[in-house]
């Protein structure tokens, strides 16, 4: 059980720092990040729903719950993602002139990036309690589709007056709650394994989501036949790298 704590506390501190990794690429090297994001994206939505349909749910189906509750239990992780969405939603509309030199859209999504990466701790977290391999399957899943957000994370905390120095560390500030999950995950993994069986689903129906509502949209912005193409590859490979993992289990 040490091993995967620290395994998992290793695990979230990566995907912390790669709010710091796409921050300098993108200052360094943007438009070539901007001509390839859409890339990044594909494997993003290969391997979250890899790691859904492939990890998380198998996983969760093999505990002794009933199987109506665990499916319950994935539309319900779509559904309260489709909450928390609209009620992130809401800054778009806060247009008013402010009194300060900071739009309040900065600060709106310091917020949510927060929640989203404290539950993607508790994910983490959860998920190396079950099994080692698991946990490397989904810290992988996260990484990737951490990548694309955090660049655009930074991108709009710029937009919104913050100076890049400042913007690198709030942005990296926003980051670390996912180690705060990671401990909170493992504080309630001690009560008893009901906790993971419950989170396993939830978790999938959360990366469904992300995968289909909020990624693959953005892959119907490029129109091109070639990119079509790249994507696809670059979406299929992601769900080889998730299903090649199951070897390692």
């Amino acid at each position: 059980m040490i091993t995967a704590y620290i395994y998992a506390l290793l695990a979230v501190i990566v995907v912390s720092l790669v709010s710091l990794v796409g921050v300098f690429t993108l200052s360094i090297k943007e438009k070539v990040m901007k001509k390839y994001i859409f890339l990044l994206v594909s494997l993003a939505v290969g391997a979250l729903l890899g790691d859904a349909f492939i990890h998380l749910i198998p996983e969760a189906f093999e505990t002794s719950v009933n199987p109506v509750v665990i499916s319950l239990f994935i539309i319900g992780g779509i559904f309260v993602f489709f909450i928390l969405e609209k009620f992130m939603h809401w800054h778009h509309h806060a247009d008013d002139v402010e009194e300060d030199s900071i739009h309040p859209v900065g600060k709106l999504v310091l917020l949510s990036d927060g929640v989203h990466n404290f539950i993607d701790g508790i994910i983490i977290g959860t998920s190396f309690l079950v099994s080692i391999p698991l946990g490397i399957a989904t810290t992988l899943a996260v990484i990737l589709h951490e990548i694309p957000q955090e660049i655009g994370d930074f991108a709009v905390l710029l937009h919104a007056g913050y100076t890049r120095k400042k913007a690198l560390w709030l942005n990296f500030l926003s980051a670390i709650t996912a180690v705060l999950g990671t401990i909170v995950a493992f504080l309630l993994g001690e009560v008893g394994e009901i906790f993971i069986n419950w989170v396993l689903p939830f978790a999938a129906g959360g990366f469904i989501y992300i995968a289909m509502t909020d990624l693959i949209p953005e892959l119907h912005k490029t129109k091109k036949i070639s990119h079509s193409f790249s994507q696809l590859f670059f979406l299929i490979l992601g769900v080889i790298i998730m299903a090649c993992l199951v070897f390692l289990e």
